[in-house]
């Protein structure tokens, strides 16, 4: 029988403690941050939310040398959580950066902390909460959902995975992970000749899914440059994997994350529309 973590069952009871309405806090969001202890992080509520219901949760680690701001008004990111509902939390990591290389990262607990703190000022939805990240963001959004994944609905992971891939994890976890095979700042994890399954070998294994896929077929996130999908069903644990692969590089893959929410979210999907302008920079940011 699995058990929570004393962190995240922690955090699951200051979920289950308070009732769905705006708890009286320091307001912060956006850019200014929530503060927890010493370290911080940033939250943006979705668009057309009624103050009350429950909300659904997306934790997004930044990239490496970023900060939560940068997540906050990502089109990418932002414009996928204000559109489906989900209040989207963005923590700081320590010098712009990361511990995910190895167990007992001081991040994992600061993350619980994150996911308590948001309860106390915003209603959760408990059984909606997601975990994602881009790029040494995603390989924490790994290492989170590895030592802390009880409770958490998903793992939505932009090109990055922990180092080692034959880890024991607390917990099987449903999981979404795209990556490109022509990445250079984190490598695509081929597996012994050139196997293109090797991002998910830890999470079929922590699963029990077998090693081939149930289905292999194109998939399309964006109107253009459809992806390769992988799909491990029918797995020991209940959960499902599915494997996004296209032959580029290192970035976030147009409207990926917003069709993942959609999807998880039993909400509609319109494949091949357009992301939303408004009022975006040039480098894809929001005012």
């Amino acid at each position: 029988m699995l058990r929570l973590t004393p962190l995240l069952a922690l955090a699951m009871s200051v979920f289950a403690s308070f009732p769905a309405r705006v708890f009286a806090q320091e307001p912060c969001a956006l850019k200014v941050p929530c503060v927890v202890g010493e370290r911080s992080y940033h939250a943006r509520l979705p668009d057309g939310w009624d103050g009350t219901s429950p909300l659904p949760v997306l934790i997004h680690f930044h990239g490496w040398a970023r900060q939560g701001p940068l997540v906050m008004r990502h089109r990418r990111i932002a414009g996928a959580t204000r559109k489906r509902g989900v209040l989207l939390l963005a923590p700081n990591g320590r010098n712009r950066s990361w511990s995910f290389w190895s167990k007992d990262s001081a991040d994992v607990p600061f993350a619980s902390d994150v996911l308590a703190d948001a309860a106390k000022r915003w209603p959760i939805d408990r059984s909606r909460i997601y975990v994602s990240g881009y790029s040494y963001g995603s390989a924490m959004a790994w290492r989170f959902a590895c030592e802390a994944g009880e409770g958490i609905a998903a793992l939505l992971a932009i090109a990055g995975t922990v180092p080692d891939q034959s880890e024991d994890c607390q917990a099987p976890i449903a999981v979404r992970h795209v990556h490109g095979t022509r990445d250079t700042v984190m490598d695509f994890p081929f597996g012994e000749g050139g196997d293109v399954t090797g991002p998910i070998h830890l999470w079929r294994r922590i699963n029990g899914c077998r090693e081939a896929p149930s289905k292999v077929f194109p998939y399309r996130a964006a109107a253009r440059r459809p992806l390769t999908r992988q799909v491990w069903t029918g797995c020991e644990s209940g959960k499902d994997i599915r494997l996004d692969i296209h032959a580029r590089g290192h970035f976030i893959p147009r409207r990926w994350l917003d069709v993942q929410l959609a999807q998880l979210l039993g909400q509609p999907v319109e494949l091949g529309r357009k992301e939303p302008d408004i009022g975006r920079h040039k480098d894809g940011m929001w005012p």
